[in-house]
């Protein structure tokens, strides 16, 4: 009998960052799943992916495959020239993912990935203005872990110390961003489109 669904809908067949996507976090029928998690094939349509990887080959992503990378994939430089999209995870990592799941193995990286998604939704929960939650997504997505937490304690510190309200989110999320722009932009990482 083949495998319909994923153990780990988190992250794509694909290596798609699933559980750092803000359709995961949306509320009401147009929430996403995750990859091949609970109740995705009645929301979406199979992908390739999907097809070869879980129906077929009864894997969770395409890293266990040991055709891995087949010609469904394109070059990492391709991946990072892939315009981004505001509801859907970044592209940036499919690879870098995947070559991590091929050498450390795939509870490795969700071990990792469970501390993003936790650092994301403390994000979302705290700090979340109705406008910041894809530019969070991207934060978690993109930048590197103690960078995240690091950005975390240093709103939470600026809060404090500019004496700005719990109920104040738009001031909130204001802050955290810039901290998280700030970071990214020393790291070159593009969280914020240049206008």
């Amino acid at each position: 009998m083949n495998k319909t669904a994923k153990t780990y809908p988190t992250i794509g067949v694909c290596g798609l960052d699933c559980g750092l996507c803000p359709r995961y976090y949306t509320r009401g029928t147009s929430r996403c799943p995750g990859c091949a998690g609970p109740d995705f094939f009645n929301k979406h349509p199979s992908c390739s992916f999907i097809t070869c990887c879980v129906k077929k080959k009864e894997l969770e992503v395409c890293a266990e495959c040991s055709e891995f990378p087949c010609s469904k994939f394109k070059r990492n430089e391709e991946y990072q020239q892939l315009k981004e999209s505001s509801s859907y995870p970044s592209y940036k990592k499919v690879m870098p993912n995947l070559n991590f799941i091929k050498e450390h193995g795939i509870e490795k990286f969700i071990g990792q990935q469970k501390k993003r998604i936790k650092l994301l939704e403390a994000m979302i929960e705290n700090f979340d203005d109705g406008r910041s939650r894809s530019f969070f997504c991207k934060a978690a997505t993109l930048l590197d872990l103690i960078d995240l937490r690091n950005s975390l304690d240093k709103t939470i510190q600026k809060i404090k110390t500019d004496k700005i309200k719990q109920d104040d989110v738009k001031n909130k999320a204001r802050i955290l961003k810039t901290i998280l722009n700030e970071i990214a932009l020393k790291e070159g990482v593009e969280l914020m489109k240049k206008r």
